[in-house]
């Protein structure tokens, strides 16, 4: 019998059992998922010719780098997209969405997000927050947004907007970011690309999947989207890569990406991936376990803290289109003290007393729980939020559901108890 839990109350224990058994069917409906998105994996795998050689990398300028032609080929197969660009030299998730953004808009150009404002981040991005410079307003890129309604798209606001601007890209954050709506499932991004569709023909569609490969079994450049984008530090590095981004798509877009990355007449032919290779294709190789664990627990963190009678979302019956889940603690001593809790129960600088900080990129102070073996990697177990009012906290990843079930169950008697 397992031991893990023998010095918890008799309560908690009979309320994580009763969890356990609630979730039950859920958890094997993601191993379900995990094991058709592990074979769509596998079959990129096999019919680019994996072999030893392909993860040895280049240095220098990269030129004739053969395996990393394959894996953005592996890439491409996965995503059914015409090209792909899967770099260690991205540094985010915000500088990859930023290099595809560049890449394609132009002075007098207009963006268009649909899913309201943009996370933090981009707003900096974008240049409606932070100090503008460099930033797509600051090169005369016009920028407008459509408010959600609840947690949909307004498509009657959408379509006039689009009519009045005739915008050049049309984003779509797949994600809730910071924001209090529910993400997109596939499906809802499918509609949403069908009534842009049914008034602008030309409109580049753009999505930030930043959190959201593998989640489900069909992707968003399965449903009509030209260009989207995501870190490695996420799902796409299954915890392996150490660093970088990727973006998929039209060929023509991709390109133009490559371009804003290194330079014109350059680029996607030169970046050295030097000893980067094979991390990055086997953590592509484990993402779908890896984002299934994360799932997985993601539906434990929601079924438990909602039996301590807290607001979650999604809850731990809905359907689930990316790692993150959000619990409301309407006060943000209770929220500090469980990010402080997550960092103690990391297997990583758990000695760290995570402090309500400035951080780079977003205009309020943010409290961060991220003991992790890649630095800041949000497919690993971790927790952050920014300290404004209702006090939530986002909840991401975990590279065993082993780790989460502890972690959580620690904080909440922590909490609770």
């Amino acid at each position: 019998m397992s031991k893990w839990n023998d010095d918890f109350p008799v309560e908690l224990k009979e309320a994580i059992k009763q969890v356990d058994n609630r979730i039950a069917g859920k958890l094997l409906d993601i191993d379900d998922q995990v094991l058709d998105n592990q074979d769509k994996v596998l079959k990129a795998f096999r019919k680019e010719n994996i072999d030893e050689s392909s993860l040895l990398g280049t240095t220098g300028y990269g030129d004739d780098d053969r395996g990393r032609d394959q894996l953005e080929a592996v890439y491409s197969d996965v995503f059914h997209t015409e090209s792909a660009l899967v770099r260690p030299q991205f540094v985010s998730g915000t500088h990859t969405l930023a290099t595809a953004l560049f890449g394609m808009l132009r002075p007098g150009d207009n963006l268009l997000y649909v899913t309201g404002k943009p996370y933090d981040t981009m707003q900096e991005v974008i240049g409606i927050a932070g100090n503008k410079r460099g930033s797509l307003i600051d090169y005369q890129i016009n920028f407008d947004y459509v408010e959600m309604d609840n947690d949909s798209v307004d498509f009657e606001a959408m379509k006039k907007k689009i009519l009045e601007q005739d915008p050049k890209v049309i984003a779509i954050q797949r994600s809730r970011g910071y924001s209090t709506r529910k993400s997109l499932t596939v499906a809802e991004i499918a509609t949403i690309v069908k009534e842009i569709k049914s008034v602008s023909k030309d409109a580049i569609i753009f999505v930030d999947n930043c959190y959201g490969e593998f989640s489900e079994t069909v992707e968003p450049t399965e449903v009509g989207v030209d260009i989207m984008a995501g870190s490695l530090i996420k799902n796409a590095g299954g915890g392996l890569a150490k660093t970088g981004g990727y973006i998929v798509g039209r060929k023509d877009l991709v390109e133009l990406a490559s371009y804003r990355l290194t330079a014109p007449g350059i680029g996607g032919a030169e970046g050295a991936t030097v000893d980067r290779l094979a991390e990055m294709f086997q953590g592509f190789f484990l993402a779908p376990r890896v984002t299934g664990n994360a799932i997985k627990g993601a539906i434990f963190e929601a079924a438990l803290f909602a039996k301590m009678g807290l607001d979650v979302s999604p809850k731990w019956n809905e359907d689930r289109t990316d790692l993150i889940q959000t619990i409301n603690f309407n006060d943000p001593e209770k929220m500090v003290k469980f990010a402080k809790l997550v960092q103690t129960y990391s297997p990583i600088d758990s000695n760290v007393s995570p402090e309500p900080s400035e951080m780079s990129g977003y205009e309020d102070q943010v409290v961060m729980a991220a003991g992790t073996f890649v630095s800041g990697a949000s497919v690993e177990f971790s927790a952050d939020g920014p300290m404004r009012p209702p006090y939530i906290i986002y909840i991401q990843g975990g590279l065993t559901y082993e780790h989460v079930k502890i972690a959580i169950s620690n904080a909440c008697k922590e909490l609770f108890f």
